[in-house]
């Protein structure tokens, strides 16, 4: 994921479509609106998500390459983005299936996700560094190493246990065979306030990779790839520390100093200079560590197995679907008005607002969450018969003190 999210912005540059940029992003978020649920549903119901993740990793890789040779050709915009919407709706559902796999395997997700999360930022960081390293920033091969490392992972989950889906009630209708039945987990008000914080969060997230390179280009930054892997170094010692804090810390707080990070990574910004801009990208990956990765967890203790990989999609869904949308549009339509009114200074109020509106969902988050949740659902009998059956149940985990 980190060789082609991170380069690329400045592979569209490349090719000669940086107006495509915001929209280019935009296809991940619109592709979140579809298949993390489909998918997630598939992998509940009928087919091991250790087969649907093989399945959609190879079409990835297989996408990007075509993708890459198409930039390389001189695609017209229309046809490029289509393409990258092709990506999109192959890799949107790759993130919560992996994370449901993990999961399963797990004992103590609280105090042993945080860790085994780190190796996906870890991976990220060895992708941004691979593409610098072989001078692919600003390049098409940056697609091409890309693809074939998401064929390798496709061969390599034939070394994954399998995971069986959980043995569920037949039926359902069309909205069980499109994922659609997950919403109703957002009728609890705590569990809501969770989903939507994550999801507000993630609007102001999106503008980390379609601008922040640029901004560090406009500083004088070269290997653009390999200085915004700050920001998954900082992640991976998060995430290594979360499980040790979520049992000691109330959720609620963990949640908290993430936002507040949040805001102040995006003040630093804002500054304007050399030294702040690079400590606001480092603080980038504390911030997403305790909101978004301890909402995951969140999801993972409170929603029954039956419901696993449907609720990680669901949090795709609102996270990398709906809240992305929203910021990578409203990140350009910003860009352009802070380029309009502050001139030399559109990075100040650019980072500036955002850091505002980080603000903003830290107020919801306080004002709107009690902490008194009784669960996510309430399965049939069939369902809690199977489940108390399973080998392995996100419920029988020890819980956290989420309050």
């Amino acid at each position: 994921m980190g060789m082609w999210f991170v380069p690329l912005s400045l592979l569209l540059r490349a090719s000669g479509h940086d107006a495509l940029r915001p929209y280019a992003f935009a296809a991940s978020a619109l592709a979140a609106f579809v298949s993390p649920l489909m998918f997630g549903a598939v992998a509940d119901r009928h087919v091991s998500p250790v087969r649907v993740l093989r399945w959609l990793a190879g079409g990835t890789g297989g996408m990007i390459l075509l993708t890459s040779w198409f930039l390389a050709a001189g695609v017209g915009s229309i046809w490029a983005w289509m393409m990258i919407l092709g990506v999109a709706l192959a890799m949107a559902p790759t993130f919560g299936l992996t994370t449901a796999v993990v999961l399963s395997q797990l004992r103590d997700s609280g105090r042993e996700f945080g860790p085994m999360r780190a190796m996906a930022t870890v991976g990220w960081m060895v992708g941004c560094w691979l593409t610098s390293a072989f001078g692919a920033d600003g390049s098409l091969r940056s697609g091409y190493f890309c693809g074939w490392a998401w064929l390798g992972l496709s061969v390599f989950t034939w070394l994954l246990p399998e995971v069986p889906p959980p043995a569920v009630e037949a039926g359902g209708g069309w909205k069980a065979w499109l994922g659609w039945d997950a919403l109703g987990l957002l009728r609890d008000r705590d569990h809501r306030v969770m989903y939507v914080t994550a999801s507000l969060f993630s609007v102001s997230l999106a503008g980390l990779y379609p601008y922040t390179p640029p901004h560090l280009q406009d500083l004088g930054f070269v290997r653009l790839s390999a200085w915004m892997s700050l920001a998954q170094v900082t992640e991976v010692l998060a995430l290594l520390m979360l499980g040790g804090v979520l049992t000691r810390w109330r959720l609620k707080w963990t949640v908290v100093m993430g936002l507040v990070l949040g805001a102040l990574r995006l003040g630093l910004c804002a500054w304007d200079r050399v030294v702040p801009v690079l400590v606001g990208v480092a603080l980038h990956g504390v911030a997403f560590a305790c909101v978004m990765i301890t909402t995951q967890v969140y999801v993972a203790e409170r929603v029954d197995a039956i419901w696993r990989a449907r609720a990680q999609a669901l949090l795709t869904l609102m996270t990398s679907g709906l809240g992305s949308l929203v910021g990578y549009l409203a990140c350009g339509g910003w860009f352009a008005c802070s380029h309009w009114i502050g001139g030399e200074w559109r990075w100040t109020w650019f980072w500036g607002g955002w850091a505002v509106w980080t603000l903003g969902v830290l107020l919801y988050f306080l004002k709107a969450y009690r902490g008194r949740g009784h669960g996510l659902c309430r399965p049939s009998s069939r369902e809690r018969e199977v489940s108390a059956c399973a080998p392995m149940l996100v419920a029988s985990v020890r819980p956290l003190r989420f309050q």
